[in-house]
């Protein structure tokens, strides 16, 4: 069966440590593809620094030279919030015989439950949980009923079924956040390495002025 990985993130900016995820899941759970989707409304978190567009730009510089990594704008061409579910309810129409794997990260696990619907997010998906070596990762208790019997160990599973399981994938995770990007930008220091080139080498001075840009709106 056809599998397909969703990673989803504001991508404010995208980095090297975002691009090397997409890469191991891709290969390590040996997806067909895995659709980065920049979130244009989220209803977790405050709007990005920077414009929905831009960062869909900057998302397909990165990827341009990267098999099986695609550029997927369907959030922003939605209307309303960036739910997830409904990301999921997509793709599942335009793949009905594939085998979706929503990729996220520890901290969103842990508070699955608070997302839009998340039941019937196991209805259209697997999980796949990023997890650094060695760690310990269980459901939250309001969730733990839900996962109980879920959880895969064999990758192959995966392309067994279209969606219903979650699985822990343990990477070698890269100490990069989009925050101290932002950081040594506005500390005017160099970020070379932690961002693709592609995306470096196109960043304007209105861009760094706009991912900088403090909460009240102002720049330094």
């Amino acid at each position: 069966m056809k599998a397909i990985g969703v990673f989803g993130g504001a991508f404010a900016p995208f980095h090297n440590g975002h691009l090397r995820a997409a890469i191991e899941c891709r290969d390590r759970l040996t997806l067909d593809q895995v659709r980065l989707i920049p979130t244009a409304n989220p209803a977790h978190r405050p709007t990005a620094r920077i414009s929905a567009v831009r960062r869909l730009e900057w998302l397909r510089l990165a990827l341009r030279r990267e098999k099986g990594l695609v550029a997927d704008d369907r959030e922003i061409q939605r209307t309303g919030p960036s739910f997830t579910v409904d990301t999921l309810t997509e793709l599942r129409a335009q793949f009905p015989d594939a085998a979706l794997v929503l990729i996220m990260g520890a901290d969103a696990f842990a508070h699955l439950h608070t997302w839009h619907r998340w039941r019937d997010l196991l209805k259209l998906a697997h999980l796949a949980v990023i997890a650094r070596r060695g760690a310990r990762l269980d459901a939250s208790p309001e969730c733990a009923q839900e996962l109980a019997g879920r959880r895969i160990v064999d990758v192959a599973a995966l392309h067994e079924q279209a969606a219903g399981g979650w699985l822990q994938l343990d990477l070698p995770i890269l100490e990069i956040s989009s925050t101290r990007i932002r950081r040594l930008l506005k500390a005017q220091q160099s970020v070379r390495g932690l961002l693709p080139d592609a995306i470096l080498n196109h960043m304007t001075a209105a861009d760094i002025a706009a991912l900088t840009q403090d909460e009240d709106g102002t720049t330094h």
